[in-house]
């Protein structure tokens, strides 16, 4: 407890927080608690059946003890041991089926979380993950839900027998002898209070250590996915560095929650030690007195093992569940972040949509503090090919994003034929769009694959043809496996196949809206004509809203708009602008002079 000035008690927050996300897993878990139940009963009842055995091993003892000065009742001593036996038997076969239980249950939990997880990361806005590292979402995918699993699998079932086991053989000691069992518990009680003083000041540690282990996870995603660029820069040392300070920061975080933690082991192996000298002496007096028999000396032996050793258990739990709860607190934080809003009440559709497309005032700011696009105005016809230009930072990418509701606006209105996109679900949104962006993203499969992604009821014939039309179509089937083709870190593809690719794709949505975003800014000259010959094909019939930096690219747009700090301060066609001699005339010409002297 910490104390106010005024003497006023405040609990300790990590204990509340501690207890808040406890309640949020037990929570999630509700449905299978009864099945958990049982399978904690099967537990109980397995450990009950161990703490019998040292009592009967007793009465053996004793048996035997007496046949030493006449003779030994077998008969006796072999029905004590087949229900010894027996006993032992019962609680393995219980012990078995709740384990089994057990792990199917932990397993369950692991996938729902992970499930849950990929579900809210399809609810969350986008602006979340401006803030947060792939790599971060992922240590929690993996190994935080690993972590919670592991407690879930061994932790909960281990500390409730432990404490079973615990009870049940002070109870056992108590009904052989008071004196031997006090000595015994004298000894326990300073490691009990040792364990629980380490708990507390370890805490933060395990806090720190799973932080700390998304950090570096996310380090270590964003410098492998960017390895070319970091050698390239020769950068490594500067990558070196930052790993460093941030393996330092777990390495520390790490050693003090598990130098805390491996405390418990040695102390309470020492007191366990310590519990066997005293049994032994105490009893040694009591056996020359004659107050207790052999047989209790070697019933308390055990029983003393089996005092300790759930000490030993609990202390390893206790360590368990607080890296659970720190893991806990990293998944349940994620999964309660606010989501997207929910749109059930959106049922405006388009069909059979024509293509036009308007922005009446349109205000946005990745902060509501800082606005990016100003009072953004202007109307596309359908069919026109829409060319944004301007330096970057303009907000070029931004109206894009926009335009498909990534983000919402602060304010203002983006309509398609007449309707407003607000009015309509972002999925409806999307299905208006095609897109080829300057990143081509092609995932682990085949070529066909990658073409139809997401489409359902696409023919091979139609693959054959989009391809054809986008031109890489003799190059697939020069491939070995052709279409089968599988795409993965061997297969080796060209910035200009892969561009080629996405617009096949696109070909395939066949959707009446076109963004193509940069989509030839990281080939060159001869591919770039390869690819504009390509886009040239994707935007017969639909309105399209391009974004270059080559201004050469888009000479033949229908209309121009030039935007510098978020507001269009020019529009036109190309010969209109050329003749304005203003902002778009001077970036043309700048351009056109540089590739002169180049």
């Amino acid at each position: 407890m910490n104390h106010r000035p005024g003497g006023m008690k405040v609990s300790n927050p990590n204990q509340k927080a501690d207890s808040k996300i406890w309640g949020k897993l037990i929570n999630y878990c509700k449905k299978y608690l009864p099945y958990m139940a049982i399978s904690l009963i099967l537990s109980i009842c397995s450990t009950i059946f161990s703490i019998i055995g040292p009592d009967k091993l007793k009465e053996i003892t004793d048996l035997i003890t007496k046949g030493l000065m006449g003779s030994i009742d077998l008969s006796a001593i072999s029905k004590i041991a087949l229900l010894l036996a027996s006993i032992y038997i019962l609680g393995a076969v219980f012990n078995y089926i709740q384990g089994f239980m057990m792990t199917t249950i932990t397993q369950k939990v692991s996938k729902n979380l992970r499930t849950d997880i990929s579900k809210k990361i399809n609810k969350l806005p986008l602006k979340y993950f401006d803030k947060i590292t792939h790599g971060e979402v992922l240590s929690r995918v993996t190994n935080d839900v690993d972590t919670i699993g592991q407690t879930l699998n061994s932790s909960i079932s281990s500390t409730v027998s432990g404490i079973v086991m615990f009870f049940g053989c002070l109870f056992m000691m108590l009904s052989l002898n008071v004196i031997m069992t006090l000595s015994a518990v004298a000894a326990s009680v300073i490691g009990i209070v040792v364990t629980m003083l380490i708990m507390v000041r370890s805490q933060k540690y395990f806090n720190q250590q799973q932080q700390q282990l998304g950090k570096i996870n996310g380090h270590i995603e964003e410098v492998y996915s960017g390895h070319q660029v970091i050698s390239a820069y020769n950068a490594q040392g500067y990558s070196k560095d930052n790993f460093n300070r941030l393996n330092t920061s777990m390495y520390q975080a790490t050693w003090k929650s598990q130098f805390l933690s491996g405390l418990m082991m040695p102390i309470m192996g020492f007191i366990g030690n310590l519990g066997y000298v005293t049994v032994c002496v105490v009893g040694a007096i009591l056996v020359t007195n004659g107050d207790i028999s052999f047989g209790v000396i070697v019933a308390f032996m055990t029983y003393i093992r089996m005092f300790s050793q759930p000490l030993q258990t609990i202390a390893q739990a206790m360590t368990s569940f607080q890296s659970t709860a720190a893991a806990a607190t990293r998944v349940f934080d994620f999964l309660d972040e606010k989501e997207m809003e929910q749109e059930t009440n959106k049922r405006k559709q388009l069909t059979n949509t024509k293509g036009d497309v308007s922005f009446n005032h349109v205000r946005f700011g990745y902060d509501e503090n800082k606005m990016i696009i100003n009072d953004f105005n202007a109307v596309v016809k359908a069919g026109m090919k829409v060319a944004i230009v301007g330096p970057t930072g303009a907000g070029k990418t931004t109206i894009v994003n926009l335009l498909m509701r990534f983000y919402e606006l602060n304010s203002g209105d983006i309509c398609i034929d007449g309707i407003s996109t607000k009015e309509m679900t972002r999925q409806e949104v999307h299905d208006q769009f095609c897109m080829v962006l300057q990143d081509t993203w092609l995932f682990n499969g085949t070529i066909k694959e990658n073409i139809i992604y997401s489409k359902k009821g696409v023919t091979d014939e139609q693959v054959k043809q989009a391809c054809s039309a986008a031109g890489i179509h003799h190059f697939i089937e020069t491939l070995p496996n052709g279409y089968d083709t599988i795409l993965d870190e061997k297969t080796s593809l060209s910035a200009g196949q892969k561009q080629l690719m996405t617009i096949a794709r696109a070909m395939i949505q066949d959707a009446p809206l076109l963004i193509l975003d940069e989509a030839t800014s990281s080939v060159d000259t001869r591919t770039e004509i390869i690819i504009q010959e390509a886009m040239d094909q994707l935007m017969k019939g639909r309105t399209s809203f391009v974004i270059a930096h080559r201004l050469s690219t888009i000479k033949n747009a229908d209309m121009i708009l030039v935007m510098n700090n978020g507001d269009i301060i020019e529009s036109g066609n190309h010969d209109e602008l050329i003749n304005q001699h203003g902002f778009y005339s001077n970036l043309y010409n700048s351009q056109f002079t540089k590739i002169n002297q180049e």
